[in-house]
This record gives C-alpha cells, sequence and structure tokens, in this order.
C-alpha cells in the first residue's frame, strides 16, 4: 500500500485523509504547531473540531513534534495542507527531513514575490527547499472547486493535479482518484496554481454586488444584481485567462477547473465574498477588515497585499497591459490603496477572450 504523508491537519489536510484512505493509500496526519488542540482531540478518537467530522480509524495521527519519524521509512508522496502562511514552516521543518526522490503535492494556495517576480507557491517550495539541501525537488500542486467538509462528506469532487513532468502527475493520480475524488491532469503547474490562487483576489470583486444591492436600500426588492455579479465572473475569467498565458503561455486553466470552477465555488459563499460585499457597500478595506472581519484570514485581500505592488509595477514597465486587468487593478487598489471599490465600467469586456 503506497504510504502518504500529510503535513498540516487543518480542514483541508484533515479532509484529504477521505479520498487517500478510500483509494488504499496508508496515510499519516501530521500536524502543525497551531493545530495541536486538533491533533490532541483526534487522538481522543473524537471528530475535528473544525472539520466535524472524524476520520478513518486507520490514519496514524502525529504532533508536529514528530514530523521525523511520520515520514521514516519508504514515503511515496508527501502532502503540504497548511495554509500560504504556513508554507515557511513546512520548507523550514520539511528541509532536514525530505529526499529528493519525495514528491511533494500542494494543497495550498497563493502566489509569492521574489525579486519583483511573481512565483506560485510551489516555485517558492522548490527554492526553499533547495536552500536546505534538497535540490530539485518535486512539487506540485492541486487545483479546483474543493471545499473541504464536502470533501469529507466523500461528495463528488473534481480537481486537478499538476506537475511540470507529466510522467509523475501519472504517478501520482492514481494515488488520489476514488469513485468520487475525481482527478484530472496537467503539466501546466504554473498556470493551475496562478489560477487557484487568482480565483480569491477576483471573488472580493464579484462579492460587491450584493453590497452595492444594499447600499442602495434595495436588498428586498425582486429586482437583483445577478446580471452585474455575472458580468464580473465574466471579466474575471478573462482576466485569469491573460495572467495564464502571460506567465505560462498557455489558457486553458482559467477555463479550467482551477480557474472558472475554483472561482464559482468561490463565489457562493466564504470570507472572499462576505468581505467583497463589505466593499460593494462603499467600505474602505481598512475599515471592513477591523469592524467586521478582523479575526479572519481574507485570502484575496492577502494576495492583493503579497503581489499587488508586483502588478502595478508590471504595468509600468509593460510587462502587463494595463489595459486588460481593469477589475483587478481596481481590487487591488480597494486593498493596497484602501481605496474605496470603483468599478472602470467602460474598460470592461474590451477585449476578444485570449485563444
Amino acid at each position: 500500500m503506497p504510504m502518504v504523508v500529510i503535513a498540516g491537519a487543518g480542514v483541508m489536510g484533515t479532509a484529504f485523509t477521505f479520498p487517500l484512505v478510500d483509494a488504499g493509500c496508508r496515510v499519516r496526519l501530521v500536524g502543525t504547531p497551531l493545530d495541536e488542540q486538533h491533533i490532541e482531540v483526534m487522538k481522543n478518537g473524537q471528530v475535528h473540531p473544525r472539520l466535524g467530522t472524524a476520520i478513518d480509524d486507520s490514519v496514524e495521527i502525529y504532533y508536529a513534534s514528530q514530523l521525523g519519524e511520520a515520514l521514516r521509512a519508504d514515503v511515496d508522496l508527501v502532502v503540504i495542507g497548511v495554509s500560504s502562511a504556513g508554507i515557511g514552516w513546512a520548507i523550514e521543518n520539511l528541509g532536514p527531513l525530505v529526499r529528493t526522490t519525495m514528491p511533494i503535492l500542494l494543497l495550498s494556495k497563493g502566489l509569492t514575490v521574489e525579486d519583483g517576480h511573481i512565483l506560485s507557491l510551489p516555485e517558492k517550495v522548490q527554492r526553499g527547499l533547495a536552500k536546505t539541501g534538497v535540490p530539485e525537488a518535486m512539487v506540485g500542486g492541486v487545483g479546483g472547486p474543493c471545499i473541504a467538509g464536502e470533501l469529507a462528506g466523500r461528495r463528488h469532487t473534481s480537481v486537478v493535479v499538476s506537475f511540470t513532468d507529466q510522467t509523475l502527475v501519472d504517478r501520482i493520480v492514481p494515488l488520489l482518484q476514488t469513485e468520487y475524488y475525481h482527478v484530472a491532469q496537467s503539466s501546466n503547474l504554473t498556470g493551475v496554481e496562478g489560477c487557484a490562487a487568482l480565483k480569491n483576489l477576483y471573488a472580493l470583486g464579484i462579492g460587491a454586488p450584493q453590497g452595492m444591492l444594499e447600499r442602495k436600500g434595495e436588498k428586498e426588492k425582486k429586482v437583483l444584481m445577478h446580471n452585474l455579479a455575472s458580468a464580473l465572473f465574466s471579466q474575471a475569467i478573462q482576466e485569469m485567462a491573460v495572467f495564464e498565458q502571460v506567465f505560462s503561455g498557455g489558457v486553458n486553466s482559467a477555463y479550467g477547473l482551477a480557474g472558472a470552477g475554483d472561482l464559482y465555488v468561490t463565489c457562493q459563499a466564504g470570507r472572499n465574498s462576505r468581505m467583497g460585499r463589505l466593499l460593494g457597500m462603499g467600505m474602505r478595506y481598512s475599515e471592513a477588515k477591523k469592524k467586521h472581519m478582523a479575526d479572519d484570514t481574507i485570502e484575496g485581500a492577502e494576495l492583493a497585499t503579497a503581489i499587488g505592488p508586483a502588478v502595478k509595477q508590471m504595468f509600468g514597465d509593460g510587462r502587463l497591459d494595463k489595459r486588460e486587468f481593469p477589475l483587478a487593478e481596481a481590487i487591488i487598489a480597494a486593498v493596497v490603496d484602501d481605496e474605496r471599490l470603483e468599478f472602470a465600467w467602460k474598460r470592461f469586456h474590451r477585449l476578444q477572450p485570449v485563444r
């Protein structure tokens, strides 16, 4: 039986144990220092405090301090299930323990900037592990619409797994496939990861129409703003396609599971949509965060803060054509510059979709 070690016992890392067990893998779940309470509860046979579901009895559970023990002997796959903010912990602690022959799969989504260049999290992990003595680490990612609770409930879920090496994709996918966890393949890792991260940023804009409706005092009327939300959704996909073409040379991820698919489910509910509603009501980001979502992690806002200055620089030096990103520009201005969210309507839907 293949052995899979998951680093991170949050909701998604824990939920990922379900398809792995059902696919016939042996699974070891390792918490981070922030997961100590979760680990203690699960070791006592109780349900995960946030996921609300008990994991399979066959899953071996480890504290963060036992990561080395969990990685003993042969491991067929290492899964990083921490938030994007925890990637540094994962690199620092996995570096001395993993071997180049161990493929690493990221559930985390995000982009980062190094030396003025935007990098995906797999690229960040590869660079980080190289500095710890693991050159040419094989790092891939998962994209697509996947709510942790639905995955733990064994609801049908479709995702896309990507490594730059297609032979590695072919090797990993069979470890994950079940009758409800459907895994597509891609070797365009940059495209998949870029879209998987950008969807959080665009969800802020698509959530705004609800707040705009409330600001008008027309929430109770039957005439809503689905037209506007749909138009913003379409603009977001088009902009993701341009981003993908610039950074990876492809466009399929924007129109597929990692782009349109993940954006759809993200817009149904969640923290990004709630923040978008507040911005649509006319609040500045700083006010909305402080008064209404002080304790929430807003992934789209964190991404805007991380890459916003670099995107502006790329607009200035021509690496990105500013005319093609009116929605991204508006969202970045709202978050990074704390401006009120305003849409430049005349700039929307002026370009032909990328082919």
